[in-house]
């Protein structure tokens, strides 16, 4: 093995490895919070449910749709601006999260809807019948009957966002895809490729080991 990938310098893969990791998880968490908000308001004021707003869901169904369909390298780049102000700076690891959440939330949110939208009518109905406020049915109902959706949910957008850290690392966000983008492709370092690569696969099967254990887990049926 070292013969073959003598050209690698594994501090440095290491060190992209955990940026990665750390790009990763930050975004996912943050895109959990807001996506499930916005997946929510999204089911809860469309017609005939609970919060029912025509105006509200339109907005947050654009916004969603918008953002949805933005290409992430392009949203990079339309986002440089804010990250600036916003961090005082455009590269690094942590400059990226912004382009990721903004990104990823969306398209969470989506499938948080959808995930609502599977549950038994019958069920929140019978729920309001019995007198239950709009938080208990939102906590006792829908999350709980919507979880393993909304966990397998979170895993393909999580993956997803991998590959969105590879993008950032092309516009110096650090990680896997800086260093294969810098050090493998410009300077012709096959091997740096090869490991940044493997890498990579290595986080999106841990990610998708986790999030199908923790399905099975959670879904009773």
């Amino acid at each position: 093995m070292d013969k073959l990938l003598t050209n690698v310098d594994w501090n440095q893969m290491l060190e992209a490895t955990g940026e990665t990791l750390y790009m990763t998880a930050i975004a996912a968490i943050a895109t959990f919070i807001l996506g499930l908000m916005l997946g929510l308001l999204l089911f809860m004021t469309a017609k005939d449910n609970l919060w029912e707003n025509k105006v509200i869901h339109t907005v947050i169904g654009a916004f969603v749709n918008i953002f949805r369909s933005i290409p992430f390298i392009i949203l990079i780049i339309l986002l440089i601006p804010f990250t600036k102000i916003l961090l005082g700076t455009i590269l690094g690891a942590s400059a990226a999260l912004p382009a990721l959440i903004i990104g990823a939330a969306p398209f969470y949110a989506r499938m948080v809807e959808i995930a609502l939208r599977e549950i038994d009518k019958g069920v929140i109905e019978a729920s309001k019948a019995m007198g239950a406020k709009t938080s208990t049915i939102i906590w006792k109902v829908l999350i709980p009957e919507s979880l393993p959706a909304l966990v397998s949910g979170i895993t393909v957008t999580t993956i997803a966002l991998v590959g969105y850290t590879a993008m950032a690392g092309v516009v110096g966000a650090g990680g896997l895809g800086t260093l294969a983008y810098l050090e493998g492709f410009q300077r012709g370092n096959n091997d740096v490729t090869i490991v940044a690569t493997i890498c990579v696969l290595l986080v999106v099967f841990f990610i998708q080991f986790i999030g199908d254990f923790a399905t099975t887990r959670i879904d009773k049926r």
